[in-house]
């Protein structure tokens, strides 16, 4: 009798021999290709749920793969460890955050090693440790000296039970997304670094192997727009201001504006309202400080807005154009200030016909009728437009931008939604903003041998929500760099991106103290050869690290412009109907089906759930099913055979062979392409083949049947660690299974004899069969069109043409 399969002997005991002896550690003076496997590190929240193992399992899979491929793989973990999480437990608890995190960061790294990752643990990064944050601070002083960290003042979401500013997809509908208080607008003094500078950019994914809807998003986000910058005079007004700025897009639609509309931000908005109008400015304007931008910019919202009493002059008729105040209007995108042109602007419309505003047509809509019940935004023919009636509008825009420029009227410009990125948090754990403020001498930096500017143990954290080290006077009060005066420290810290910003390059060098990183160790790694991650990160993290390395290129400190070569987003876990999140409750902790099925079993239901990057539905009674083919493995490999069978005879031998190779290429290829569903499903194909084979023939002395088996355990070693290394150890091998080459095939024993030719009529599938695999475009034609199911669709009927797609289908188009 042969032991069961115990998950919960064999799995501790490899996971300690592998950190004993080292085998997944990564090192620089290897001869073979390099590759750089990184997962998004994860957050200290204390423990990891079924939603995390579905984004590390399969990635460890990959990186175990490329190792037995033959490349030298580094594969390291990390702590992001920053963040208002903790503040808030050290106020709910009483705990300091660093313990509270460090804490969390135990019980993680045991989760962790749970799961049998092929982790370099020598390389662990954990952001919130002064030699790290050292490192952010040093990187913070670098983009101050150019030019691209700059402090200036500016509208923020604020929540005042946080005492912190809140990026917008914190902000959900009005409120807070962690305390639930209602936010509202203020400016306040803030860092920025100038990400703006790189918005041109940021647009070009040349040589990056990125998903398309990612790249899509980050285009998105940055939203370049062409267009034309143009002046509405206020010059009778009296004001300093001499006019008004417009970005537009439309400039083909100038001779339909009717109004102007200002974001309640602009500088102008209070100048320009009269005193008939002020009380009803202000008011509005405090109003708006309590909607988010994406309240503002909802479709679905009714428009709001304030009339200031004031005009402007258009700058091509003369017309007096009334101003108003409109909160759809966000400072950030072009001047902050629109002209209203609504027959030809869904937004415009709506706010006119709220306001009793004229409606003035000058593109053509194809089937013009007395009056508009929408507007048409779309291309025509321009009217009503001076000069310029007559011309197709694209042509108007052209003429109108030259004879504009000419003129002296306006200019054509670009413009991107992209603002600069705000770094300052009004938080204590982050890492300090490395500034001081002199009296005497302003705005000075940290030396850089004075850094790190540790975080005040003693801080005192109380349920207001503000920042403990306003009140930190040890902290606070410091001596100027320059001068030697009295002098104060800034007490905003950086937003947690900084940290993950750069802690790819850490992973190279974790030990080095001489800079972030050791230059030769990172000129050999980077840049990362295969990013994993949530596709939710796309307009904030992953635009932020290209940033940030760009800009590291442009000061000399790293040799490349992209950190990631190659970017896969995988799906999410679905639980009770919704994605698997804390904030959702519905989280599945994955500590007791590690301990009653093992690790290899959950990694290997998780990856076997559908395409990775879909997610799919969590159900233990799958997970079931996996532990009983996990078991079937064990039997196969190790249960002695029955007595008394035959010999297997030559054709079942060939057969044997040509399945084995087949196997072997099919999960070569869906690993290669991270479909870990099909090649799970490839396995157990396999498997069930070798059990009818030694369940009916006397085989297993033979060496194909020994190839067999070893192809196996070979192919299952990247998803099923564990078990794939018992079986290799009592199958009488030595050495870790790991460090053996992934398998090869040969191409002709790999064929395939057979496939499931498609037969479609007019695109739609109407049958199947099986065929050889050598079959030719005459012969298909020949079995399709007397099959007794087509010939009840076409019979009747013309064939216009037939399409044969050699090994996958052929299409019977009917006329």
């Amino acid at each position: 009798m042969i032991p069961a399969y115990n998950p919960r002997e064999i799995e501790p005991k490899w996971q300690e021999r592998w950190e004993r002896e080292g085998i997944y550690r990564a090192r620089e003076d290897d001869s073979r290709p390099k590759w750089y496997a990184l997962t998004m590190f994860p957050y200290t929240s204390g423990d990891l749920h079924i939603g995390h193992w579905y984004a590390l399992a399969p990635s460890d899979a990959l990186a175990r793969f490329m190792r037995m491929r033959g490349y030298n793989v580094m594969h390291p973990i990390g702590f992001d460890a920053f963040g208002l999480p903790a503040e808030n437990a050290a106020i709910k608890y009483g705990v300091h955050p660093r313990e509270w995190t460090m804490r969390n960061i135990e019980r993680m790294r045991r989760q962790l090693r749970s799961l049998g990752a092929s982790y370099d643990w020598s390389r662990e990064v954990i952001t919130c440790l002064p030699e790290y944050y050292r490192w952010t601070q040093w990187f913070f002083l670098k983009l101050y000296e150019g030019g691209l960290a700059y402090r200036a003042k500016a509208p923020v979401n604020w929540c005042p039970q946080c005492q912190t500013v809140l990026a917008n997809e914190q902000v959900v509908e009005g409120r807070c997304e962690r305390c639930g208080t209602r936010v509202y607008r203020r400016e306040l003094e803030q860092w920025f670094f100038r990400i703006t500078k790189y918005a041109e950019e940021l647009l070009k994914f040349d040589d990056l192997d990125w998903p398309e809807h990612i790249k899509g998003m980050q285009r998105n986000w940055i939203g370049r727009s062409e267009g034309v910058e143009v002046k509405f005079d206020i010059s009778h007004l009296g004001l300093e201001e001499r006019e008004i700025k417009v970005f537009t897009t439309r400039i083909d639609t100038i001779y339909g504006v009717t109004f102007l509309a200002l974001a309640p931000e602009h500088p102008l908005s209070r100048k320009l309202s009269s005193p008939d109008y002020r009380a009803e400015v202000e008011r509005y304007i405090e109003e708006s400080r309590y909607l988010s931008d994406v309240d503002r910019e909802s479709m679905e919202r009714e428009r709001t807005g304030v009339f200031t009493g004031s005009y402007a002059r258009h700058p091509l008729t003369g017309e007096e154009i009334p101003i108003w105040i409109a909160d759809y209007v966000l400072p950030s995108y072009g001047t902050g200030a629109v002209m209203g042109v609504p027959a030809h602007d869904r937004r415009d419309f709506e706010f006119a016909r709220r306001f009793g505003l004229p409606v003035k047509v000058v593109i053509r809509p194809p089937e013009q009728k007395e009056g508009l019940s929408e507007a048409y935004e779309g291309p025509g023919e321009m009217m009503n437009s001076g000069e310029f009636s007559g011309m197709w509008s694209e042509d108007g825009k052209r003429a109108l931008a030259e004879y504009l420029e000419r003129k002296g009227l306006g200019r054509r410009a670009v413009s991107y939604r992209l603002r600069d990125w705000l770094i300052s948090r009004q938080r204590y754990w982050g890492a300090p903003i490395p500034i001081i403020y002199c009296s005497e001498c302003g705005i000075v930096p940290v030396p850089e041998e004075d850094l790190p500017v540790l975080l005040p143990e003693e801080a005192e954290f109380k349920p207001t929500g503000e920042s403990p080290l306003k009140y930190c006077d040890s902290f606070v009060n410091t001596s100027c760099p320059r001068c030697g005066r009295a002098a104060r420290r800034e007490t905003d810290t950086m937003d947690t991106f900084m940290c993950s910003s750069w802690y790819f390059l850490r992973y190279t060098s974790p030990g080095y103290d001489k800079g972030p990183f050791d230059p030769q160790k990172a000129t050999y790694w980077l840049p990362v050869d295969l990013y994993t991650g949530g596709a939710e990160h796309a307009t904030m993290h992953l635009l932020y690290a290209r940033f940030f390395i760009k800009a590291l290129n442009d000061l000399g400190i790293v040799s490349f412009r992209e950190p990631f070569k190659k970017l896969f987003t995988q799906g999410t876990i679905i639980h009770g109907g919704r994605k698997m999140s804390k904030s959702h409750g519905n989280v599945i902790p994955a500590d007791p089906y590690v301990e009653k099925y093992g690790a290899d079993a959950v990694r290997l239901y998780l990856m076997f759930l559908g395409p990775w990057e879909q997610g799919g539905e969590w159900n233990e009674s799958g997970l079931v099913g996996i532990w009983r083919w996990l078991n079937r493995v064990w039997r196969l490999v190790l249960e002695p055979q029955p007595e008394g069978l035959p010999e297997i005879d030559e054709s079942s031998a060939s057969e044997l062979r040509r399945m084995t190779h087949r196997t072997i290429k099919r999960v070569y290829n869906d690993l290669d392409k991270f479909r870990f569903n099909t090649m799970i499903a490839a396995l157990m194909e396999y498997t069930n083949f070798l059990s009818r084979i030694k369940e009916t023939y006397r085989i297993s002395e033979l060496p194909v049947w020994r190839e067999a088996i070893r192809t196996l355990i070979l192919l299952l070693a990247p998803s099923a660690p564990h078990i794939a290394e018992e079986l290799w150890e009592r199958i009488g091998n030595s050495g870790s299974v790991h460090l053996q080459p992934f398998p090869s095939w040969d191409e002709e024993l790999a064929r395939e004899q057979e496939f499931e030719l498609v037969i479609q009529v007019n695109g739609k599938v109407r049958d199947k069969v099986k065929v050889p695999a050598s079959i030719t475009e005459e012969e298909a034609r020949e079995i399709a069109l007397k099959r007794e199911r087509i010939r009840s669709y076409i019979e009747g009927r013309e064939i216009r043409r037939i399409i044969f797609v050699p090994g996958r289908l052929i299409n019977i188009v009917l006329a």
